[in-house]
């Protein structure tokens, strides 16, 4: 590996780290913020916390045309990343509920750029030089467990300091995304077809419902986990220290994540995370004591890092090398932007009508449904390659 390679990769990783504290400042304590300082009510924090999945439905996929069709993924990155940042000032500048959704919405709509088009270069470029995507984005966990753990224990201090978090960590950011790296091709004219041509696709379609059903929940959850073991007893310290535990567990699976799909395949690992999370919700649903809920907290590696890795290796093998942004958008507006605000969504309604427990069910009942889903793919794909095997000879 050559002195530009390694420097490229740090690049890489040094971005994921500041972009996901940045998210990891913010979005675990938003909802706690909103409960106990702007004394909004369940409707209104659901409501607010799913502003940024919904936006993520519309606006990524421009996001990913955008980039492709004026081949300057790292100007787009760089723009969005710092907007994003300085919008996140609107929550300490304005109170009321008017004004944070505005706010919500401001920041939601330049970091729904973000990580898709910052993954599709990431993978592009470890694709070209043979480095394991994993070890890039294992740094994202790094940084969102850090910003939690340590955000959590300055906030029981000053709640406001994760706004300020989440704008210098951003800052630092847009500055490393300029010196990402980045081929120049041909600016692809006809994306329209090229995205018609992804819709029609049958396994992405089922794919896309794969992870609505099984990812979706797992981000609704950061949005509900500091609910959670708040109504468990839990301190902003101790949602600091769950959160550490979780997102810390992601990185040995991320690593090990590239031997898994290879030794057993895409599809299986997928049906492995989806099963891990199944087990997770079942087990919060009976109120579990705080001293389970921490060390339950491990099976996120399980389930978010090995997912993340198999999802977009999967989504870039079906999808046409020169739309590669769009692709991987259209994947992460559908499957978790779409799943992301309907499980965070419904979930604000339960809490409201019945409890923070009682939405873990609700997330079983749609991780099973992706379970099912991925098996079914997995037996169309082995009749597919038969078929096509048998027509061969």
């Amino acid at each position: 590996m050559t002195k530009q390679i390694k420097r490229n990769i740090w690049t890489m990783q040094g971005f994921y780290l500041f972009t996901f504290f940045a998210t990891g400042s913010l979005y675990p304590l938003l909802s706690v913020y909103l409960s106990e300082v702007e004394k909004l009510n369940g409707y209104q924090i659901g409501t607010i916390m799913s502003i940024s999945p919904i936006i993520m439905i519309f606006f990524q996929p421009i996001w990913g045309m955008t980039s492709d069709k004026l081949n300057a993924p790292i100007k787009i990155l760089t723009i969005t990343t710092l907007t994003a940042g300085f919008f996140g000032l609107g929550y300490i500048s304005f109170s009321g509920y008017t004004w944070i959704f505005i706010t919500a919405t401001c920041v939601a709509i330049f970091q729904s750029a973000i990580i898709p088009v910052s993954d599709s270069l990431s993978i592009k470029y470890t694709s070209k030089v043979k480095v394991n995507y994993g070890n890039i984005r294992l740094f994202g966990s790094l940084g969102f467990g850090i910003a939690v753990f340590v955000m959590g224990r300055l906030s029981e201090l000053s709640p406001q300091i994760i706004f300020y978090s989440f704008f210098f960590s951003l800052l630092i950011a847009s500055f490393l995304a300029v010196k990402m790296p980045s081929e120049k091709s041909k600016r692809n004219q006809n994306l329209l077809g090229g995205v018609k041509e992804i819709l029609f696709q049958r396994k992405f379609l089922i794919f896309l419902g794969i992870t609505f059903l099984i990812f979706g929940p797992n981000l609704a959850n950061n949005t509900y986990f500091g609910l959670f073991i708040d109504d468990s007893g839990g301190t902003y310290t101790g949602i600091g220290i769950a959160f550490l535990i979780a997102v810390l567990s992601e990185i040995p699976f991320m690593k090990v994540a590239a031997n898994w799909i290879n030794r057993i395949g895409l599809l299986q690992v997928a049906i492995i995370a989806g099963a891990v999370s199944l087990g997770r919700w079942l087990i919060y649903f009976t109120e579990p004591d705080l001293w389970l809920i921490y060390s339950t907290a491990i099976l996120q590696g399980f389930s978010i890092g090995l997912f993340i890795p198999a999802g977009l290796q999967y989504i870039r093998n079906i999808t046409p090398v020169h739309i590669t942004a769009t692709g991987i958008t259209l994947y992460s507006a559908i499957g978790n932007g779409l799943g992301n605000w309907f499980s965070t969504f419904i979930g604000g309604i339960i809490l409201e009508q019945y409890n923070i427990f009682s939405v873990y069910i609700f997330f079983s009942f749609l991780s099973i449904i992706g379970i099912f889903l991925c098996i079914w793919l997995i037996k169309e794909e082995k009749a597919t390659a038969k078929i096509r095997a048998i027509a061969e000879k």
